[in-house]
């Protein structure tokens, strides 16, 4: 398994792997997982699902603005990662969330071939390219996961727990 990172050494450290860095589950953290291949209404269905996860873990109903805000970055960022997946790499096969209490992981794997990353230089006016630009800002770390000799891979981002 090989993780690529966009900007090498400058993301924090290497993850130990897919939900699997945070090991499944990682230590009493739930994991979800929600197959999306043959779905319709990819990007809604993927937001509901990660929507509900939030509910049943406690980040929503949103207590304070801080939470709302947290719970709002989470479903900006499966929206990207699922689009992207959509756009440039033949389509998403699996959606996984987990949690840990302090951090929350998403993962989206495709079959595509392609390597996300931030579109240089950002152009904030204009329209399209800013899906990695925003994962990048609102996340603690984000990357690549890929397995060797099986097709496609798996972007995974994370966030931070409300506090």
């Amino acid at each position: 398994m090989s993780t690529t990172r966009p900007q090498s050494g400058e993301l924090g450290p290497e993850p130990n792997g897919v939900l699997g860095g945070l090991p499944p589950g990682t230590p009493g953290g739930p994991v979800r997982s929600l197959a999306l291949g043959s779905a319709s209404g990819i990007v809604p269905l993927a937001r509901d699902f990660t929507r509900q996860a939030l509910y049943d873990w406690g980040w929503l109903p949103a207590a304070t603005a801080d939470r709302r805000a947290a719970a709002e970055d989470v479903l900006l960022v499966v929206s990207e990662l699922v689009t992207n997946a959509c756009l440039h790499a033949e389509g998403p096969d699996e959606l996984k969330v987990g949690c840990d209490g302090k951090v929350l992981r998403l993962e989206v794997s495709d079959r595509g071939a392609g390597q996300p990353a931030p579109r240089t230089p950002h152009r904030a006016g204009r329209p399209g390219g800013h899906g990695m630009f925003i994962v990048q800002r609102l996340c603690l770390d984000w990357g690549v996961v890929r397995v060797p000799g099986a097709p496609g891979k798996t972007v995974w981002a994370e966030l931070a727990a409300p506090g």
